[in-house]
């Protein structure tokens, strides 16, 4: 029994034409790549994947982040999946739709706005993902719930799942 890991980073997402969150770059010592989510509106960010040795079992999805200014408040993150069986589903890819969301409330630990956090998601709604399967997941910052002002900067995204 092993646990696979899938890295998704923030240059590697895409984005429906709106509601999105901005690529923002900063660092002084090193360059910081991220994903700014505004705490007003939905945004959401998407990433495709391939379900590799995927087994049984939730996935989890660890979501790095950071305030850009605030050094209280909660971040809700949510996280949803549609799943697809290359010469097996009938279903139109075009008009797929996402299963039911799964979210997360991450409290910023404070003193210092720019420290990083790690929110952790776990996925039950699968859609009925088998191994192999191509998988969109969208990961988004929700308007209701959060009490963080300004923007949640996501640097770094990771899916775990077991194999077995």
């Amino acid at each position: 029994m092993a646990t696979v890991y899938q890295t998704l980073t923030p240059g590697s997402a895409d984005f429906l034409t709106s509601a999105f969150p901005q690529l923002v770059r900063s660092g002084a010592s090193f360059p910081v790549t991220g994903l700014a989510y505004d705490a007003a509106i939905v945004e959401a960010a998407f990433w495709q994947i391939r379900a590799v040795n995927y087994g049984s079992g939730d996935l989890t999805v660890d979501i790095e982040w950071y305030a850009a200014v605030a050094t209280s408040g909660d971040v809700v993150w949510a996280a949803q999946v549609a799943a697809m069986t290359p010469d097996a589903d009938a279903q139109d890819i075009e008009t797929k739709a996402l299963a039911t969301a799964n979210t997360v409330t991450d409290t910023h630990l404070g003193t210092v706005g720019k420290r990083p956090h790690r929110a952790v998601v776990t996925v039950t709604n699968l859609d009925a993902l088998a191994s192999q399967d191509d998988v969109w997941l969208r990961i988004a910052r929700n308007a209701t719930g959060n009490t963080m002002a300004g923007d949640a900067i996501l640097t770094l995204a990771t899916v775990s799942y077991s194999d077995v």
